[in-house]
This record gives structure tokens, C-alpha cells and sequence, in this order.
């Protein structure tokens, strides 16, 4: 099961207070303040990896803490700087700041992002001696790390993105296009995540099939439209033998509309799928009916190697 929506909490790691000291030996029972400093709190931070499933891992584990940084003590020893805390999350995570409008992006695997930080250690009375007039039994009480609860939530990033009704073939196509593996049936829904593949340095993914009412929860919902955001190029994949080739456009063309009409200026690709079905004079009438639509249409048949040749270097060329 793929979690590509959680929230949890991050609380950063307290800085540790500072000592008040007072340096005595066999001979000097008072000496002046030798309190060290305390260290630093751990800071919480995200990098990105390539591991889709990362998210899984907050499933039950909804809160992480950072460690605190340790107390100053005497004979001015300084307190250990906590480590920080670095949480791995997919590439393409976005991260939201829950009651703010902060939002971050986790956009590749080098870039660790800094999202609460860790507290500062306090001053030992040594210091505070040295840089102000407070009395040697001085010291200041170290600082209290950031808590943040976060939204994550994992969008795809891909070259294309394979979307249209459930059953039109878009696993199936996946799965002879790349090196992906997805599971396919002949009924509706039966992917229920979204499925990665890669072809010439071409990452594509296959969306989940929608149906009318997806964009306000019906089918599987919005759960999977997130993932369309991130792609270059959706490729509409339409089954041949639909008798109403317009109306199964429209469907999803609308739906995609009511979720977030910034999808439709993506570029788009109607592809018609199973022309193993249908006849040469067929085929021709349909994408004749299609022209209306002013979209580039190809066609494709698992079945056909030639068709699926044709469909990479296609795809390779549009892409690159």
C-alpha cells in the first residue's frame, strides 16, 4: 500500500542550560565562575530519496524528536551539541506547515531542508562573568526547540502521465513500456495506486482511473489527481471500442477542471488504446471524429510491437 498522505508532528531538541559553577581546589575553597556552556538542540530536517514508499514509515510513528543538547558543567566543560534529526522522504513530497501558509518542496536527494530548529544552548556563568556585570552564580537556561505539525503529502514527479476511465489499458501499457510490474485485471479499479515506470530515461506514470464525480470524491476520488500536478505531459489514454469516444474525453477533461483548472494548460496526448479490436476503416473514422478536439492523437496496442516502438520514440521526441 503506497501512503502518500500523512501528518505528523516534529518537535526540535532543547538547548541545554549552563552551568553555574564556582572553580575551588584543595587551596581555594571559592574560586571564580567555571561553569561551562550548554550545547545545542538537534534541528529536524527533511532530505529527499528515491524510495517511493518512504511515507510508510510515518503510518504509526506520528511524532519525532530531535535530542536535546546537554547540560554545561563545571571546570567550563561545554555541553554536546545534539544531532540533528534528518527524515527521509520521497522526491516530490510537499510539506505543509499546519496553521501557517508555509509550504516546502522536497525536489531532489542533496537539498536538506531545515523545518524546526533546535533550541540554543544557554551560558555558563564563566561566559556571562567574562561579557557582563551578572553575579558569578549567573547562567542562562538554554532555549526551547521548534515544534511543527506537517502535512505530508506525496506528489509524483513524471514525464508523463497516463490518465483516463478505469479499463482503458493504462496498466497494461505501463507494464510494456517500462519495467514496471503493475497489477492488471480486466475490472474496474484494479490499480489502486499510482505506478511508476521508466522507458529511454522517460519516467511515466500510471494514475489510478477516474470516473465522473472523481474531482469531488466519488470513485476513488481526488486521492490520486494530486499526482497529475508534477507531470510534463499527460498522455489520455481512450479505449477504441468506446461508443461514445467524446463523451469518455469530457469526462475526465472535466474532472480535471473542477480540481484544479491549471491541469488543463498541461500539454495532453489522446492515445487510443486496443486498436487490436477494431478494423483499419474504424480506426480512421474515430480519429477523424477526435480531430474536433485540436489535441495530437496516436494509437497503440500492447499486442502490436510495432505500435509500442512507435508510441517510445514518440514519447522519446516529444519529452527530449
Amino acid at each position: 500500500m503506497l501512503v502518500d498522505e500523512v501528518t505528523i508532528k516534529v518537535i526540535a531538541g532543547n538547548g541545554g542550560d549552563g552551568s553555574s559553577s564556582l572553580w575551588h581546589d584543595g587551596q581555594t575553597a571559592k574560586g571564580g565562575p567555571d561553569g561551562g556552556n550548554g550545547g545545542n538542540g538537534g534541528s529536524v530536517y527533511f532530505i529527499g530519496v528515491t524510495d517511493l514508499s518512504a511515507l510508510s514509515a510515518f503510518r504509526f510513528k506520528k511524532v519525532l524528536r530531535a535530542e536535546n543538547g546537554e547540560k554545561g558543567a563545571k571546570q567550563n566543560k561545554f555541553g554536546r551539541n545534539a544531532k540533528d534529526l534528518i527524515i527521509q522522504v520521497p522526491i516530490g513530497t510537499r510539506i505543509t506547515e499546519v496553521g501557517s501558509s508555509r509550504i516546502h518542496e522536497i525536489i531532489d536527494t542533496k537539498t536538506p531542508l531545515i523545518v524546526a530548529q533546535g533550541g540554543k544552548g544557554g551560558r555558563g556563568n564563566k561566559e556571562l562573568k567574562a561579557l557582563t556585570q551578572h553575579g558569578p552564580r549567573s547562567a542562562e537556561v538554554g532555549t526551547i526547540g521548534a515544534t511543527k505539525v506537517l502535512l505530508l503529502e506525496l506528489l509524483l514527479i513524471a514525464d508523463v502521465g497516463l490518465i483516463g476511465l478505469p479499463n482503458v489499458g493504462k496498466s497494461s501499457l505501463l507494464s510494456v513500456l517500462t519495467n514496471a510490474s503493475p497489477k492488471i485485471a480486466n475490472y474496474n479499479f484494479t490499480t489502486l495506486e499510482p505506478n511508476l515506470g521508466m522507458t529511454d530515461a522517460i519516467t511515466i506514470a500510471d494514475i489510478p482511473g477516474l470516473i465522473d464525480g472523481a474531482s469531488s470524491g466519488k470513485g476513488l476520488g481526488i486521492k490520486f489527481l494530486k499526482h497529475i500536478e508534477k507531470t510534463r505531459l499527460l498522455l489520455h489514454c481512450i479505449d477504441v471500442t468506446t461508443n461514445d469516444l467524446l463523451a469518455n474525453y469530457r469526462t475526465i477533461h472535466e474532472e480535471l477542471s473542477n480540481y484544479d483548472s491549471r491541469l488543463l494548460e498541461k500539454d495532453e496526448i489522446i492515445l487510443l488504446t486496443k486498436i487490436d479490436l477494431i478494423d483499419e476503416k474504424s480506426l480512421k473514422e474515430k480519429i477523424k471524429l477526435l480531430k474536433s478536439l485540436h489535441k495530437d492523437i496516436q494509437t497503440v496496442s500492447v499486442y502490436d510491437d510495432e505500435s509500442i516502438t512507435g508510441l517510445k520514440k514518440y514519447l522519446q521526441t516529444y519529452i527530449h
